[in-house]
């Protein structure tokens, strides 16, 4: 089944609640999906406001996973497979083991290694409806 929110940016944090809900038993692997500018990173940015990340959450775009621990000791790791040049990259850097770890994880441009998404996630797509709006769809498998 498929869901959506639409929402302005203004009111980003009741979407990221209402999707948390909606997946907060859902796998750990999320994948989010959409164009450069859609609004992935602020996404990721509000939910790990809200699930209390203690540090400021930011693109690990050449670094290509960054950690975050929330108040509760929670770990979550955020990708960002922009500058892949190949899937082994992703497999040096060790992701295989960040995705087994049972830590949220939230990776931006999965399409950049979409062979290693035959495991349990959610499909987040974001997608840029105007200047300050945005519809997330999202389903999991």
């Amino acid at each position: 089944m498929i869901f959506e929110i639409e929402y302005s940016l203004e009111h980003i944090s009741s979407a990221v609640n209402q999707l948390l809900r909606a997946i907060e038993h859902g796998p750990n692997i999320w994948l989010f999906r959409g164009e450069m500018g859609a609004g992935k990173t602020t996404l990721v940015k509000e939910i790990g406001r809200q699930k209390k990340v203690q540090t400021v959450v930011q693109s690990p775009t050449f670094s290509l996973v960054n950690p975050y621990e929330t108040e509760a000791g929670e770990i979550i790791y955020h990708f960002d497979l922009y500058r892949l040049e190949n899937v082994q990259e992703a497999v040096d850097i060790g992701i295989e083991e960040y995705l087994d770890s049972g830590h949220l994880c939230f990776i931006e441009w999965p399409e950049r290694a979409e062979v290693l998404w035959n495991i349990p996630h959610v499909n987040i797509e974001i997608t840029h409806l105007t200047e300050f709006s945005r519809k997330l769809t999202y389903n999991w498998q």
